[in-house]
């Protein structure tokens, strides 16, 4: 194992470290709060962080295995099982996040008839797809024996050493794969969060309007408080397309790599360094760390959980549990279910 590879499987550790404390939270969040699960987003956001917690667990150790090893980490049964599941959740991971940016594009865009076109119901069916869709192809590729570890890439996922039409299959399996997943997925991305981009400049700008009126108004205002108010509207610009970027850019940061690779490794004339094929891998696995503060860590319901769920932990500490309960936490409970 070289600097290079000794870099990687310390990068591959941070990142499931992270991952796997981050996911773990949200789940927490997800379990606390009622007010959560009643909300449609909650099933798409803990779909999602299952998949991460799952891959953490399961692909990243296999990988720092075969990198620290610099062979196969398992055993054949272990390491097809693994390739299954790779397989399996990325795909899942993907359209968990297509079906998330299609939430909000509904939220945003049509607001006062969200609860007709966004219903529980409707959220559990996109579910429902993503997996018998992520299982269909997983599965096709455990019984055509596509599955194995790949020294490229230091991990078990999908690969061939077949030629003739068995290639031609497989290289048909691989193109139509990432299409109906990559390539779907990005494409919903970009058509919802565009649209939300477009809706939410448009009332940034209502806004705008309405403060500059207002701001010729007051005459006798004070020239600092006009200059506070448009660096506001400026930076309320701002915030929606730096919003918007991350979760299209993060997307195709992460993906794209891996994908555009495994796409190029189709044609024979094409030799994947391994070292570019490890780090590719890396990106994948480091969206799994960046989905739980773009999607819920960050947002104030999820902050606000957190410290509710911090303060009850201090609470049993400084109060141990005894027959009776304080006025303190009587009243705390009250609050808390008045906050979900």
């Amino acid at each position: 194992m070289d600097l290079a590879e000794s870099i990687t499987a310390l990068l591959i550790f941070v990142v499931a470290v992270v991952s796997l404390l981050s996911n773990l939270l949200v789940l927490l969040c997800f379990v606390h709060s009622s007010e959560i699960r009643r909300q449609v987003p909650g099933i798409f956001t803990m779909n999602l962080s299952f998949c991460n917690i799952l891959i953490t667990v399961l692909n990243m150790p296999a990988t720092l295995l075969g990198i620290i090893r610099n062979q196969q980490p398992f055993g054949d049964c272990v390491c097809h099982t693994v390739s299954f599941l790779e397989t399996f959740l990325t795909a899942n991971t993907m359209l968990s996040m297509a079906a998330l940016s299609i939430d909000r594009w509904i939220a945003v865009v049509f607001p006062l008839s969200y609860s007709t076109k966004m219903r529980y119901k409707d959220a559990l069916i996109m579910v429902c797809y993503s997996w018998l869709h992520s299982f269909t192809f997983s599965l096709t590729a455990l019984l055509y024996s596509w599955v194995d570890y790949s020294h490229v890439y230091a991990s078990c996922t999908l690969q061939s050493s077949e030629e003739g039409s068995g290639r031609i299959k497989f290289t048909v399996f691989t193109v139509v794969f990432h299409a109906t997943s990559f390539m779907l997925s990005l494409l919903i991305l970009c058509f919802t969060y565009l649209k939300v981009l477009k809706v939410a400049r448009f009332h940034c700008k209502r806004i705008d309007i309405i403060t500059m009126q207002t701001l010729f108004l007051l005459v006798d205002i004070h020239p600092s408080v006009k200059q506070r108010c448009l660096a506001e509207q400026k930076r309320r610009k701002q915030r929606a397309t730096k919003k918007i970027s991350i979760f299209i850019g993060s997307f195709i940061l992460c993906f794209a790599p891996y994908v555009i690779t495994r796409l190029a490794e189709l044609f024979p004339f094409v030799d994947v360094n391994r070292h570019w094929g490890i780090i590719s891998k890396c990106l994948t696995y480091s969206k799994a760390a960046s989905d739980p503060f773009a999607y819920s860590l960050l947002r104030q319901q999820y902050k606000r959980v957190l410290v509710t769920v911090v303060n009850r932990l201090l609470r049993r500490d400084l109060y141990p549990s005894s027959g009776h309960t304080s006025s303190l936490d009587t009243e705390n409970d009250f609050c808390l279910q008045r906050v979900s």
